[in-house]
């Protein structure tokens, strides 16, 4: 088994690690889980051999390998399969072996060594190879690319294939899905199953924790405790002694203070000195209970739209490209204020291309984009995060529209507190660059908010803050993302970009999933179940008049309903016995409540909206 028994760890006069305590039985699956800084990764340098804790073991057995995700690589003039297969080193020997034995004519070393081969599954390894990497995304061409003329995200795909192609007993995997798609999470997922051996992972995507691990280690004040369950499960769990722990802190406190009432009005007499004594003495002893504090740093929001058009953006038969080379034809859309939409689709289909238009990042080869009165996006992408001015610290970046104490208040909210806030951009990780480009994009009171995979590089706080804010804002929202959680929290409809065409997808994310499976599967039919598509053509008009008078029903109804869903989630909140139950149920009413007032406010907006445009008509 993998222990980590009473572990030490300093950086500078913190203690990362006090007495650190992991064990991970053989075949069994842990996710790794805590906020950033608490030592995730360090412990797993600690695992490799990287680190040295300063008291303490790191003991598993000897004959175990160990593989692991490398996050940063040097580029390589390897062609991507050969680099997936220089994983497999005991493969590697063995072809070397076999070239050394051919060059000296050993027929002996030959036969050994080719027997070496076939032990280490050379006969196919070109094939498991292939299969790693089209379950990764790449397409059959891209097999002889050399590694160097991969972007960094692919990069790390080339390092993940790697890993995974590497004989192991042992896998550490930090951030698997960071730089993946949908598609590549849902085939990654299936391979980690069949795993057989024991799996260590980092990660913040929830759903992929609950379809992989069977127990969470959760790091916290440099220490440990291991759950039983997936993270659903630990989080339940962790809710429940959380729970138990402020009790107890309450009562002891009530105790605390009972006995120094009792040594407040006895002090002075000398018949009650021993008992006086003896309470205090009972104080000395008792192992104080901490009070539970919330662990989240974050608060913030995004501003929302002060007007908005209806439509706010049209597209009509429009295609998309590069270098006069369609990637998307016949692309007729209409995003509306109110509108919540997934974009779904393989790496490649054209997802990034459909939100570089949308926000106005590139003109269409052909039809025709009309955008509303109010129409400002939002938008965030990966590569913004190198176009960040790196010389400029958080505060320089909004000095220049706020004064210095509502800018530090403000980056607080976003988690950046102290020093971090007169930190050059350059000195960031990932995850702080994308705080940044978030909390500047924030402010901006967009019409449309485009986020395309938002939440790559962010811990598991900062994407339940993200979603809530997401939840609160009342534009229009496009979202790209393979944190399938997110999507459920934040969008009630979704579009498939897929063979160069946008469609509507009228179900929802299982389906979508068992569609994606099928068509890896070589047997899918797109048509098939409740997921068939249905174009997005430009609707018959009935006359002008006609569609403003049902828009108008259509609203009345809308507020209607949202008005008594409104009521009924108050009257919820307000019943002290909602408080005794489940304190997930209070989060999904909070939650619930956000959605539902969000949904009023537009509501009732667009019908102010089309009361207006009908009274120009005279019909009002």
């Amino acid at each position: 088994m993998l222990q980590l028994n009473r572990v030490i760890l300093k950086r500078g006069d913190r203690a990362l690690f006090d007495e650190l305590d992991v064990t991970v039985h053989p075949g069994h699956k842990a996710g790794v889980v805590g906020r950033n800084g608490v030592g995730k990764s360090t412990m797993f340098d600690l695992i490799r051999g990287r680190l040295l804790p300063e008291e303490g073991d790191v003991l598993f057995p000897r004959g175990w390998r160990v593989a692991w995700l490398e996050q940063a690589a040097a580029p390589s003039p390897r062609t991507a399969l050969d680099y997936v297969l220089d994983g497999d080193r005991v493969l590697r020997k063995a072809e070397k072996a076999i070239a050394t034995a051919a060059e000296q004519d050993d027929h002996d070393a030959i036969a050994h060594a080719w027997s070496d081969y076939g032990d280490a599954g050379g006969h196919d390894a070109e094939a498991r190879a292939g299969k790693i990497l089209h379950g990764l995304g790449f397409a059959s061409g891209d097999f002889g690319r050399r590694h160097e003329e991969f972007s960094g995200g692919w990069r790390i795909r080339l390092q993940l294939a790697r890993a995974l192609m590497t004989p192991s007993d042992l896998l550490l995997l930090d951030e698997p899905t960071n730089h993946l798609d949908l598609e590549a999470t849902l085939w990654l997922e299936a391979w980690l199953r069949r795993y057989q051996g024991t799996l260590l992972t980092i990660a913040h995507d929830r759903e992929f924790l609950d379809r992989t691990v069977s127990e969470i280690v959760h790091i916290d004040a440099g220490k440990a405790a291991t759950y039983v369950g997936n993270y659903a499960s630990f989080e339940r769990q962790r809710a429940e002694a959380l729970a138990r722990q402020q009790a107890l802190h309450e009562r002891q406190q009530q105790e605390i203070e009972r006995i120094h009432r009792f040594v407040r009005r006895f002090r002075a007499k000398e018949s009650k000195a021993r008992q006086v004594q003896s309470r205090l003495k009972a104080l000395d002893r008792m192992d104080q209970v901490a009070a539970v504090h919330a662990e989240s740093g974050y608060r913030f929001s995004f501003t929302s739209p002060r007007k908005t058009s209806y439509p706010t953006i049209s597209l009509d038969n429009v295609a998309l490209g590069y270098d006069d080379v369609p990637v998307l034809e016949d692309v007729t859309l209409r995003v509306s204020p109110d509108d919540r939409i997934g974009v779904l689709g393989e790496n490649g289909a054209g997802k990034t291309t459909l939100l570089r238009c949308l926000a106005r990042e590139m003109t269409p080869m052909d039809g025709t984009v009309t955008r509303g009165r109010h129409d400002s996006v939002a938008y965030f992408a990966q590569h913004q995060l190198e176009s960040l001015d790196l010389a400029k610290s958080p505060l320089d970046h909004l000095l220049e529209t706020m004064s210095q104490q509502a800018a530090r208040d403000y980056l607080g909210g976003w988690g950046f507190a102290g020093d971090d806030v007169a930190r050059p951009a350059r000195t960031f990780s990932g995850g702080e660059k994308a705080r940044l480009v978030l909390a500047l994009i924030a402010r901006t009171e967009p019409a449309v908010l485009v986020l395309d995979e938002p939440t790559n590089h962010l811990d598991l706080d900062m994407r339940q803050a993200l979603a809530v804010a997401l939840q609160e804002y009342a534009g229009a929202l496009l979202l790209v993302s393979h944190d399938r959680h997110m999507l459920r929290q934040c969008v009630d409809q979704f579009w498939l970009v897929r063979d160069g065409r946008v469609t509507r997808f009228g179900d929802d994310l299982a389906a979508y999933e068992a569609l994606s499976q099928r068509k890896r599967a070589g047997n899918g039919d797109e048509n098939a179940g409740k997921g068939e598509q249905r174009a997005l053509k430009g609707r018959p008009q009935r006359g002008h008049l006609k569609s403003l008078e049902r828009r108008e029903r259509q609203l009345s109804g809308e507020i209607e309903r949202a008005t008594r869903q409104l009521a009924e989630v108050e009257r919820k909140l307000a019943d002290p016995a909602t408080y005794r139950r489940d304190p997930s149920l209070i989060e999904e009413l909070a939650r619930e409540r956000g959605r539902t007032r969000r949904s009023l406010e537009r509501a009732e907006e667009s019908w102010l909206a089309v009361q207006e445009e009908l009274e120009a008509t005279g019909t009002a």
